[in-house]
Order: structure tokens, then C-alpha cells, then sequence
């Protein structure tokens, strides 16, 4: 973020708590969110997912500020082919805007794929259409791409948490050397055994 997007931020933040105050509304404290990593917030996606997310995310920001702002939003749902109203974009930014700065960034732009695979979003509306719309496209991809996409999808789903498949793996192969070990360890018995007799 440059100094001036910086500085214009305080000044409109500023601008607002003033008419807060001169219309007699509570001023809520700027909430500041902490740096996570969203690989491991959104444990539900895959990273190519989520590169792939990336990808769909700055292909729009316009600005390159890591935001979706009104403007930038609006391209977007056209392109699309859902064009919304000025009060329908402003919604579909408020929905997931946490940090109720007016855009959206790349981690509150999860928040709609989160939210549309745990069947929060109406589908007529502009969040659930933006995420069925960029979910995939089968124009791009083909039929084979989307058939292979959505068996991807029913594999991942199937699942429960890829840590623990990670876990159960490990514990996979412990067993199987632990089996193997028993069986090295009979059949060095036998071998001994021969040798012993003679």
C-alpha cells in the first residue's frame, strides 16, 4: 500500500467518524485483523485451489492494491455475465467485508468460496453467483476439464481433512513395519534354529 492510498485511508476513516459524531451515531473502534496464512486458515482448499483463486483475484484488481473495490467488482461481475446494480455490489462487498474498509481483500474474497461450500450463499445472489461463476468455467476448461474438476471435487469432499489422511498414512506405514519387522524377526528365529541343531 503507497503512503498516499495510506494517508487518503486515515483522512476518509477520519471523515467518517466525524459525521458519526455530528449525526449522533456510535463510532465502532477500527477492528484490526491479524497477518494469517491462508493456507492454513482455509484448510478446506487445496493450494492449487487457492492459487487458482489468487489467479482469479489479481486478475481483477485492477489497481494491483490487493483489493476488489466497487469499481473493480463491478468489471468483474461483468465479465462474468451478472451484472449488478451499484447497491448490489455494495452488498455483495458488505456480506464479507470484515474490516468494513469497502473492498474486499484476497483473504475476505475466500470468505465467499468458504461461505458457498457451506451453503450460505443464495444462489441468486451476487456472492453466489460470483462464486459459481468462478468456480469454473466450462467454456475454458472443456467438458473433460469440468468432468474431471467436479470428481476432483467429490474425491476431496469424500475426505474428512487432509491432515488426518496424512496421519492415517503414517500410521499405515508404521503398522506395515512393524509387521515386517515381526516377520524378520521369525525368520531369523528359524535360521537360528537350524544352526542350532547342527
Amino acid at each position: 500500500m503507497s503512503a498516499d492510498s495510506e494517508l487518503s485511508n486515515i483522512l476518509n476513516r477520519r471523515q467518517k467518524i466525524n459525521e458519526a459524531l455530528e449525526n449522533g451515531e456510535e463510532v465502532k473502534p477500527q477492528q484490526k485483523f491479524k497477518v494469517v496464512n491462508v493456507y492454513t486458515e482455509f484448510h478446506e482448499f487445496s493450494r492449487k485451489q487457492i492459487k487458482d483463486y489468487q489467479a482469479t483475484f489479481n486478475k481483477y484488481d485492477i489497481g494491483h492494491d490487493g483489493f476488489l473495490d466497487l469499481s473493480e467488482l463491478k468489471v468483474m461481475m461483468e465479465k462474468l455475465g451478472a451484472p449488478q446494480t451499484h447497491l448490489g455490489l455494495k452488498a455483495m462487498i458488505s456480506e464479507v467485508d470484515e474490516d468494513h474498509d469497502g473492498k474486499i481483500s484476497f483473504r475476505e474474497f475466500l470468505l465467499i468460496y468458504r461461505k458457498a461450500q457451506a451453503g450460505e450463499l443464495e444462489n441468486d445472489s451476487g456472492l453466489g453467483q460470483l462464486a459459481r461463476l468462478t468456480e469454473i468455467n466450462v467454456d475454458e476448461v472443456g467438458v473433460n476439464g469440468a468432468k474431471n474438476f467436479f470428481e476432483a471435487k467429490i474425491e476431496e469432499l469424500s475426505k474428512t481433512n487432509k491432515f488426518h489422511d496424512e496421519i492415517r498414512q503414517e500410521q499405515e506405514e508404521r503398522r506395515r513395519a512393524e509387521e515386517e519387522k515381526v516377520v524378520r524377526r521369525a525368520q531369523f528365529q528359524q535360521r537360528a534354529a537350524i544352526f542350532q541343531q547342527n
